[in-house]
């Protein structure tokens, strides 16, 4: 559980578990990380055993980084993780009422403003 409750590190699994993904390519699939964090993170999943890290013998070198089989077998919990997330998510807005498509809650209460109004 410490490894997949890091921060970012469910993020990472999930978009290295379709394939070799270069940090630049990382850095895209998760806007919101820092250059910063994300290299921490991706240092102890490697420490952990979760991610291979490899340099390519280009000019200059590119890095990319893979799941290990052990971090492979990590992506059924995220996954069935994520299904549950999904069915929260259509709960509460059967709960709330029908969602508009494309409104927004307002910051003012709970009233559904249209977006663009």
């Amino acid at each position: 559980m410490s490894i997949i409750g890091g921060a970012w590190a469910p993020n990472v699994i999930w978009y290295l578990r379709g394939g070799p993904r270069r940090f630049s390519e990382l850095r895209a699939d998760i806007p919101l990380v820092s250059p910063k964090v994300l290299t921490t993170r991706l240092r102890e999943m490697e420490e952990d055993g979760v991610v291979l890290r490899r340099v390519m013998p280009t000019s200059p070198p590119s890095v990319e980084y893979e799941l290990t089989p052990l971090g492979a077998r990590l992506v059924p919990a995220i996954e069935a993780i994520a299904e549950v997330g999904e069915e929260l998510k259509k709960t509460r807005a059967k709960k709330r009422g029908k969602a508009i498509p494309g409104a927004r809650e307002s910051f003012r209460g709970r009233r559904r403003v249209a977006a663009g109004s």
